[in-house]
């Protein structure tokens, strides 16, 4: 990838000159601040790269904080999730693990401390209410008729919705700023509210919860933060970070700083979403290896290098924009290039008799995991008188530039001998065919044929006898649209659903290499593309294998085409 295609990274700049200037005594201490309420996915990749990178590289430290300030819709699953998907990035948070709600008590202190200076106050007002006080982008809000309340009525208010005096609804406590700020976000928002749910770590201690803008920028200042580092979804609402932490006056004061979060084509990331894929079965889970979470990237077999690879070639930008998930693809490739054991399998078994080679011999072939790096090891590959080859590799009428197995056509077997096809026997019910029979040069082994004739195509195989069945999973997208939102008025992004997203093959034959093969073990089928164990649904001598990747590499060809790389 050129270096065109490298975007600054804005905040490196940032904290190089803040360290450079003393700033913070030159530390610097980020985080990574996930709501327990879903699996993670590659968007929060990004996030997670960006923070523990910066921390790693400027000597520092990156918490891991649980933003745990919505008990309806949090769970303990995810929580150990997020904390397996960091850790599987490759990042460590040591004895840095939070929780908002390590700070419930001091976080309802300084509540106390806002409505104390006269900058909070009890609100009675219903949600739809306070929506329609809120005013417009083009028409300032309407102060509640609340507002006005003594400090010591919202103190008493306050403290008895604490005890639990109230249902859910009947008050909130709010912000005291301005009903006519042109920023809504300033317009008085919620600071608490009355949640009587049963908190994962707090269970019933608490029926009052802060909101997360008030919760966030606290627990930094609490854990002295030097760079919020955030999406730009949350630009607006870097005036209310800073208005709480002015009001509150910490130690330590933190800073928010905005990026681009990431979009990918043919996807989509949004958390509603991709729990309406799981909740509506379009899926088969947050794991489905089609999903874009972490899980079901990890259980696909992606990488997680690939993944940091990709996060670092896509840089960081001040404004959204779309990321081609080829690039992602592209840098799955090219780890998986260097990595991946090259073996063969066959995912549309078409028998291949071969007549002249006799029925009880088993010649032990040498085949190298790397063709182009022999020195890195082979495997001994059983070559027999019935192989199986794809169903695909042969033509019976083939068309002028098809180049593989016909009748009274020669090809070369990977790794073995030049075979010629001689017959087919076929189905004599449905008229397909079923078995090849064919005849083998043994002057031909492992190379060209002494007489210098050639072939125009190489065919990978596998022993009849010698392989063992698997079963097979190929992925492709899981929408057919580059923007997935992009539908008619009305429509739905489930519209465009991808209904080839997976193709299971039941009867593929794998090599004798691959049949003990370890869960999430990844190989490159020679021809075929990158292959993993599935770690959930593998059994003994019975493994199930996802395809990572293609070969086709469509990242390489955009770059090629475009004048700016």
């Amino acid at each position: 990838m050129s270096e065109a295609l490298t975007p600054t990274n804005f905040i490196r700049t940032i904290i190089e000159e803040d360290v450079a200037a003393g700033k913070n005594e030159g530390q610097v201490i980020t985080r990574f601040p996930p709501e327990p309420n879903g699996y993670l996915h590659i968007g929060h990749a990004k996030s997670i790269c960006l923070n523990f990178g910066l921390a790693r590289d400027f000597g520092g430290r990156c918490h891991l904080r649980f933003d745990d300030t919505n008990p309806v819709k949090e769970d303990v699953e995810y929580v150990e999730s997020i904390q397996n998907d960091v850790r599987w990035l490759g990042f460590d948070w040591g004895e840095h693990l939070h929780y908002a709600s390590d700070y419930f008590e001091r976080l309802f202190e300084y509540a106390v401390m806002l409505i104390r200076k006269g900058s909070a106050y009890v609100c009675s007002l219903s949600a739809d209410e306070i929506r329609q006080y809120r005013g417009t982008l083009t028409e300032p809000g309407k102060e509640s008729p609340y507002r006005k309340r003594s400090i010591e009525e919202n103190l008493d208010l306050f403290q008895r919705m604490r005890a639990g005096e109230f249902e859910e609804g009947a008050h909130v406590l709010r912000a005291k700023i301005d009903m006519a700020s042109p920023n809504i976000v300033l317009r008085d928002p919620t600071l608490y509210r009355i949640r009587k749910a049963v908190h994962h770590r707090t269970g019933t201690t608490w029926c009052i919860y802060p909101m997360y803008d008030f919760a966030h920028c606290l627990s930094d200042a609490i854990e002295g933060i030097t760079h919020s580092i955030c999406t730009l979804e949350f630009e607006n609402n870097r005036a209310l970070y800073d208005w709480v932490i002015d009001q509150v006056n910490p130690p330590r004061r933190p800073r928010q700083y905005e990026f681009a979060r990431l979009n990918l084509t043919y996807t989509v990331l949004s958390k509603r979403k991709l729990i309406r894929l799981v909740q509506e079965k379009h899926v088969e889970g947050w794991d489905d290896p089609r999903m874009p979470t972490l899980s079901g990237l990890r259980r696909r077999g992606v990488p997680p290098e690939a993944i940091r690879n990709f996060c670092d070639r896509i840089g960081l930008a001040r404004r959204d924009s779309v990321v081609d998930v080829a690039l992602l693809e592209h840098c799955i490739r090219e780890y998986l290039n260097e990595t991946a054991l090259r073996v063969m399998a066959v995912l549309k078994p078409l028998k291949l008799i071969i007549e002249n080679f006799p029925e009880d011999r088993v010649e032990m072939l040498d085949a190298p995991y790397y063709p182009d790096r022999p020195e890195l090891g082979s495997r001994p590959l059983p070559f027999t008188r019935e192989l199986f080859i794809e169903t695909d590799d042969f033509l019976e009428a083939p068309p002028k530039k098809f180049f593989r197995l016909a009748p009274d056509r020669e090809v070369r077997l990977r790794y073995a001998y030049f075979v010629r096809c001689i017959g087919v026997e076929k189905n004599p019910q449905t008229g397909a065919i079923e078995t090849i029979r064919c005849t083998y040069d043994p002057e031909t082994r492992g190379g060209g044929a002494p007489d210098g004739r050639k072939v125009k195509a190489t065919l990978h195989w596998v022993s009849a006898s010698h392989g063992r069945p698997a079963q097979v999973r190929l992925y492709n997208h899981l929408f057919t649209r580059p923007d997935p939102d992009d539908v008619l008025e009305g429509g739905d992004f489930t519209e465009s659903l991808n209904p080839q997203s997976r193709q299971v093959l039941d009867n593929a034959w794998i090599e004798p290499a691959l049949i003990q093969a370890r869960a999430g073990e990844r190989f490159q089928f020679e021809r075929l593309g990158y292959f993993c164990v599935d770690e959930k649904d593998s059994l003994p001598n019975r493994p199930v294998y996802n395809r990572i990747v293609t070969l086709r590499d469509e990242w390489e060809k955009i770059r090629k085409q475009s004048p700016a790389t």
